[in-house]
């Protein structure tokens, strides 16, 4: 029925009017990306005449094809598809055109192709620019990408076949209900991804059984009901990103790491940073690591009265953990962690990404702007990594919110994306500058904690290191730079899926899969031709490289029973401080 009303909007041929616009538009938007380009190096942008020429010549000739096409087959006057040639830049398969009428009605098969065609002038356009540094041409780059992924037929509603058909549907009223959403998303200035009104902390999702047994200006520390009747003697302790809510470990029971390994007999603790207020303006790199993870490995280590912990840091909190590593060896007091694990994690920061495009004077001033009263509102951060993936997280959305007025999706880790956590400013400029920009990290006794200069090369600390193979946060070509930074024994595992899908895989969903290798490789290229894939989640390959550490079981008794210490319960988990605004 839906192609039947669409059949009936009656086509038209394009017009000499029509072609000469659209070549005004491709060239509008060629001059702006190209002029701003020019203003961010203070020159001109030199390019190659000779592949200036072979783009403009290409795309004169697919244009000129695609326009040939619908001329000498009469598409519009049939209503009959008019599809691309195999190879051609409007053949290529974009799931944003997956509705049957953008290839089946000719009016939007015309729209879908001529856009794919100036994306595809535009972008290797851009990629012509010469001679100018490699991290402005990539930033030109993935500004094209954005205007382009901005400009999608799909994203307005007279050119979207799907919105139209259901606004002929609706008599309007998907138009109305999403302008409820756009106005609401407005009002708390974060774009909307699923209904909040399902999930509950504590209920629903992060209600892993616990208790609150501290709690510092910085972080409680949550320590979780044993559901063995014996544990491992070596703890387990989670030091969660302070960008986000801990709760991404702690989802719906079914996908909650937490959960899992307490089912596999560890004593598991957990960070639970608190978002920063005013109070926390002049907190720096060096509180992370001594009121936090250093406090906190103490804290359960003379809880539980063991000489050491297992250590996990997640994302930037891995990041954190190495310098953590670093400086308890500078003290000899290296055997405080047992075992680091690292998920997604970074310390070498010259192969960062995208993210990197973001850290420049300009954003470092906007930070200083945004962060007025001593902290960074956590909607900036999100907008930042919703811009990363800006066709998949805003205009998915915009076109399913806004203009499709859909009812939003319960979806546990879109509202733990949603959750936003505020960040001390200072703490934030410090990390973004000193490793991000200056990659200080990697630069032994380029950076010292507390008076001590660190250096990572002196790490010996077993280390098992994960990444994921379609992470656009820390790509993988990244992480495995902390292989060569570290003199310990490390174990390389390369997860399916992204950044947080990639890390969040319970074996009992049985999706995605996990490349690993024996035996150390140089480089990652040669751990790739080397790795075996194993399909399923890498957990269970984790908790045996735990237990391979040869370690004893002891009975769950006393300080193993969550506020059966010294360490009395304060509340129970997850806690105060991650609802806290």
């Amino acid at each position: 029925m839906a192609m039947d009303r669409l059949e009936n909007i009656e086509p038209h041929m394009p017009s000499l009017e029509d072609m000469q616009q659209w070549t005004q538009v491709i060239g509008r938007a060629q001059q702006l990306m190209l002029e701003q380009a020019a203003g961010a190096t203070g020159r001109h942008l030199p390019f190659d005449p000779q592949t200036v020429a072979d783009v403009q010549s290409s795309f004169a000739k697919e244009g000129m094809a695609l326009w040939q096409r619908f001329l000498d087959t009469g598409g519009m006057l049939r209503n009959q598809p008019v599809p691309a040639p195999e190879g051609s830049p409007a053949a290529r398969k974009d799931r944003r055109f997956a509705d049957p009428a953008w290839t089946s009605h000719p009016f939007y098969d015309l729209i879908r192709q001529s856009y794919l065609l100036v994306s595809d002038y535009l972008m290797r356009l851009t990629d012509a620019v010469d001679g100018v540094d490699p991290k402005q041409k990539a930033r030109l780059r993935f500004a094209a990408s954005g205007i382009l992924d901005a400009l999608a037929p799909s994203n307005f509603p007279l050119t979207n076949p799907t919105v139209v058909e259901k606004t002929l549907q609706s008599g309007g009223e998907n138009l109305v209900k999403g302008l409820q959403h756009m106005l609401a998303d407005m009002e708390k200035g974060q774009l909307t991804h699923t209904d909040g009104t399902a999930f509950e902390v504590g209920r629903n999702i992060a209600a892993t059984p616990g208790k609150v047994i501290k709690e510092t200006p910085l972080y409680q520390l949550i320590h979780y009901e044993p559901t063995t009747d014996k544990v491992l003697e070596t703890p387990l302790i989670i030091f969660p990103p302070w960008i986000n809510r801990f709760y991404i470990l702690d989802l719906a029971p079914e996908k909650s790491f937490v959960k899992w390994a307490v089912e596999q007999g560890l004593s598991v603790f957990l960070v639970s940073w608190k978002s920063a207020d005013a109070s926390m303006k002049d907190l720096v790199w060096d509180d992370y690591i001594l009121q936090g993870q250093v406090d906190a490995i103490d804290t359960v280590r003379d809880l539980l009265g063991v000489k050491h912990v297992h250590a996990i840091g997640y994302c930037v909190a891995g990041t954190t953990l190495a310098a953590t590593l670093a400086l308890l060896t500078a003290r000899g007091e290296a055997d405080k962690v047992a075992s680091a694990t690292f998920f997604t994690a970074q310390v070498d920061f010259s192969k960062a990404g995208d993210l990197c495009l973001f850290i420049d004077d300009e954003q470092l001033k906007l930070v200083d702007q945004l962060s007025a009263g001593g902290y960074l509102d956590g909607r900036y951060m999100a907008a930042t990594f919703n811009f990363l993936r800006g066709r998949d997280l805003i205009w998915n959305y915009v076109v399913n919110n806004y203009l499709l007025g859909q009812d939003y999706p319960p979806f546990d880790l879109l509202y733990w994306n949603g959750d936003t956590t505020n960040l001390p400013a200072r703490w934030h400029k410090e990390y973004l500058t000193r490793l991000y920009r200056d990659n200080l990290l990697i630069q032994p006794g380029a950076i010292s904690i507390d008076g001590t200069p660190i250096d990572l090369s002196r790490i010996e600390t077993p280390a098992y290191v994960q990444a994921g193979r379609e992470d656009h946060i820390a790509p993988v070509e990244s992480v495995w730079k902390i292989v060569g930074h570290l003199s310990g024994p490390v174990r390389f595992l390369l997860a399916g899926s992204g950044h947080i899908a990639g890390v969040i895989n319970p074996p009992a969903a049985g999706k995605y899969q996990y490349w690993s290798c024996d035996t150390p490789q140089p480089t990652l290229d040669d751990f790739i031709a080397a790795a075996t894939e194993t399909k399923g989640s890498w957990w269970p390959d984790w908790i045996e490289w735990i237990r391979g550490h040869g370690e004893k079981n002891v009975t769950v008794r006393g300080a193993r029973k969550p506020g059966g210490g010294k360490l009395k319960a304060i509340e129970n988990a997850p806690g105060a401080y991650v609802k806290s605004r």
